[in-house]
């Protein structure tokens, strides 16, 4: 964001802060109309199939106006209460540094509570400026919950695995939201065909969802400039038919908003009124993703476009069709086409078809974030991530992920061939997520908010328990593809499970074999080597001590390079970090040994080494601390303690960037550059010339490749986890040296065995 330089007069203060407010405005509306088709085509679609899933089993045989009339009502008020006001106006409020879903509230959960799973985390994290504690007084009931899953480790796991769930179904979605809008929207026209097979409904739908998956990679900015008009004209159109149907069939239908009705639909239908509560439920679908969805845009932007077009619209659809419902009971099974008055079917067809396969973008863009964040907080194998926008960091694209999502769509759209099935699985997975988001969104309230228990009672109560109510009419449709968004789910959330599992085993093993520093301290300043010129940067997952990879190099190597520096790429409980804050430089061992840690700490939006050159980042950062050690009154170079790291000052007497805009690849000129930018020092100290001649002898990248086996004494469940599921995932996903853009050409990799 631009600050206008205080030597300004007041009144170009004025004039740069009313530009700013106009383009902060364009930019927000921007945005608002780019959501439109990223993260509205899901839930906007909905008319398509909800009349039609709800009415499909027993409840066929009540058509009379007071079961269309309770349907009706029922729809209303679980989008008004679910969609606008839980999501909209409450689960919003909650982002994590803008972004959603899910895993953006279990992080923040684990800021304000100790309840990360995360190794590695250090009390200097909480300074980062993204982490956004607040220093507020502790009630005794964000106190009691805290201690409470601090004290006991199995509920933290548990959880974690609740998280997992969440996330597993959200994943779903983006299996089931492509197939079942594209299939619905296409089965329009055998109203028009009467004889056209189901066959070519089945293969038109295929092709459309290849054409979708396969412009992905353009990237979600382009895809919603794209999508956008296409989803407003859908919109618009919707909610002008449902003003025609309003007036053309049933003026008085705004009476079936009255929630008595949704009693009397009970009371007559009893149990298949209860059950056909798992079509009703398909009115919300997209809530969820437009929350995960939320990184891609803004918090203001969303509500913005929601509230002020996609509501009312969709209010207007509904009503619109069961007013046609109301005069043509006979219509139940293809209400929504067959509401279209005949003048603007086609136009209509056209754009709903459209509209169909831009819905699935939402979807779609949310499991793509969804899948980054658990990769950052090692929940998921290493996959390629490729951030699509250069202004919205949140956009990525994951290759892997788009096309597994391709051949699940397909796979159900021509197993199950019936958007009635499809939508019983689309149900339980939409009810299931939104389950979970109330449960963490309630602990958010009294861990974050530090609100009274009792108002996170009533939250929970009142959307837990209509989530629930519909979750159990959605159960009861398992043996009518419900089954499938369990087995999805059950299947990611074992791989992410085990995953996370060996990771942190690898961990443990790594901590308790350290090189012993007495031993370190007894090779003398050359190690017991001979120091060859060049930098070696040495990655391991500890953020402190010597790591076991580095003894056994040493071991079987006669030498080393002259500055050694232990790396250590780790994540961090938030979405972003500021490239200022990213790295944190530390002296292991004596001066004279010229060994450092380096910390380069991720946010689980961001994408390791992409944005900037690594190696000319980690060399000023080892400059900069040792142009500006000791100024802090630490004086005594030999007293060194190597479980603690020394974050780089960056005061006004070393300004980092200025030396990264001049660095170049002659030493004399990068020295040059030095100079110029230290405004206290005339010249560098002997050990930063020292590091800036081993940078141009060239770095030396040493990372472990590591293979996990379980001991002999580990349980069944243990061996089949590490030998069998977390060995294949190691074998086929991206290696570290890949993650993390380290160059083959100074890659020396080091083999070890680690048992857990």
């Amino acid at each position: 964001m631009f600050h206008p330089r205080t030597s300004l007069e007041s009144i170009e203060h004025g004039l740069q802060n009313q530009k700013l407010n106009k383009a902060s405005c364009s930019a927000v509306l921007s945005l608002a109309y780019q959501s439109l088709g990223v993260v509205y085509g899901d839930l906007s679609t909905s008319p398509l199939y909800v009349y039609k899933t709800t009415f499909s089993g027993k409840l066929s045989l009540h058509e009379d106006d007071e079961e269309i009339y309770g349907v009706l009502s029922f729809i209303f008020w679980t989008f008004t209460l679910i969609a606008l006001l839980k999501y909209v106006f409450i689960v919003m409020s909650a982002d994590d540094n803008g972004e959603g879903g899910t895993f953006a509230l279990y992080s923040l959960l684990c800021r304000h509570a100790k309840l990360s799973m995360l190794p590695n985390q250090q009390e200097t994290d909480e300074k980062l400026s993204a982490y956004g504690v607040a220093k507020t007084a502790e009630t005794w009931q964000s106190f009691e919950l805290k201690s409470f899953f601090e004290k006991h480790r199995k509920f933290r796991k548990g959880l974690l695995i609740f998280v997992l769930l969440g996330t597993c179904m959200t994943i779903g979605d983006g299996v089931f939201t492509p197939a079942i809008s594209v299939l619905s929207a296409v089965s329009g026209v055998r109203i028009k065909v009467a004889g056209l097979h189901e066959n070519y409904v089945v293969g038109i739908s295929c092709i459309l969802l290849v054409g979708l998956f396969s412009i992905q990679h353009h990237g979600t900015h382009r895809v919603a400039f794209l999508f956008a008009p296409i989803v407003t004209a859908w919109l618009l159109s919707i909610a002008g038919i449902g003003i025609y149907n309003i007036i053309q069939w049933n003026p008085q239908i705004f009476h079936a908003l009255s929630p008595v009705y949704m009693v009397k639909l009970l009371k007559r239908t009893r149990r298949e009124g209860w059950l056909s509560l798992g079509g009703v439920v398909l009115s919300i679908t997209g809530v969820e993703t437009m929350f995960a969805d939320l990184g891609h845009f803004s918090t203001l932007s969303v509500k913005i476009a929601f509230t002020f077009l996609v509501y009312p619209c969709l209010v207007l659809a509904y009503l619109g069709e069961a007013a046609f419902l109301s005069r043509h009971h006979e219509d139940i099974q293809r209400s929504f086409y067959k509401a279209i008055p005949e003048a603007v079917f086609w136009p209509v067809f056209i754009v709903a078809t459209f509209a169909a396969v831009v819905g699935s973008q939402a979807a779609i863009s949310a499991t793509f974030s969804i899948i980054s964040q658990c990769c950052a907080l090692n929940c998921f194998p290493h996959v390629k991530i490729v951030h699509t926008s250069r202004k919205i960091y949140g956009q990525v694209y994951i290759p892997e992920v788009n096309w597994m999502l391709l051949s699940l769509c397909l796979a159900v759209t021509i197993g199950l061939r019936d958007t009635n099935m499809i939508g019983h699985a689309y149900g339980l997975a939409v009810t299931t997520v939104m389950f979970v988001t109330t449960c963490l969104m309630t602990m958010v309230m009294i861990i974050v908010w530090k609100q009274q228990i009792v108002t996170a009672a009533l939250f929970l109560l009142l959307f837990g328990s209509i989530e629930l109510f519909y979750l159990s009419a959605a159960f009861f449709k398992v043996p009518e593809g419900g089954w499938i968004p369990l087995l999805l789910s059950l299947t990611f959330m074992s791989i992410m499970f085990v995953w996370n599992y060996g990771k942190l085993k690898k961990h443990e093993f790594d901590l308790e074999n350290k090189v012993s520093m007495n031993r370190i301290l007894s090779l003398g300043p050359s190690l017991g080597m001979v120091r060859v010129p060049g930098i070696g940067l040495v990655y391991t997952n500890l953020i402190t001590g010597i790591p076991a990879i580095f003894g056994h190099f040493v071991t079987n190597l006669p030498a080393f390079h002259q500055v050694l520096v232990f790396v250590c790429v780790k994540s961090v409980q938030v979405p972003y970090v500021r490239a200022e804050e990213r790295i944190l430089v530390g002296r292991v061992g004596p001066r004279e040994y010229h060994m450092f840690r380096c910390i380069v700490r991720y946010g689980y939006k961001d994408v390791p080494h992409e944005n900037y050159n690594f190696e000319n980042r980690v060399v000023s950062a080892l400059v900069e601390y040792v142009e500006t050690e000791g100024k802090d009154g630490d004086t005594d170079s030999e007293n060194f303690d190597v479980d603690v790291d020394v974050s780089v000052p960056g005061g006004p007497a070393f300004k980092l960037q200025d030396y990264e805009t001049k660095m170049v690849n002659s030493l004399k000129e990068i020295e040059e550059s030095f100079v110029g930018c230290l405004e206290t020092h005339s010249a560098l100290k002997d050990e930063s010339i020292q590091i800036l001649k081993a940078r141009e002898s060239g770095i030396a990248y040493i990372l472990g490749h590591s293979y996990a086996k379980a001991k002999k004494s580990s349980s069944i469940f243990a061996k089949f986890a590490i030998d069998v599921v977390y060995s294949f995932l190691s074998r086929n996903c991206r290696g570290t040296d890949v993650v993390l853009n380290v160059p083959h050409t100074s890659l020396l990799e080091v083999g070890m065995i680690y048992y857990v």
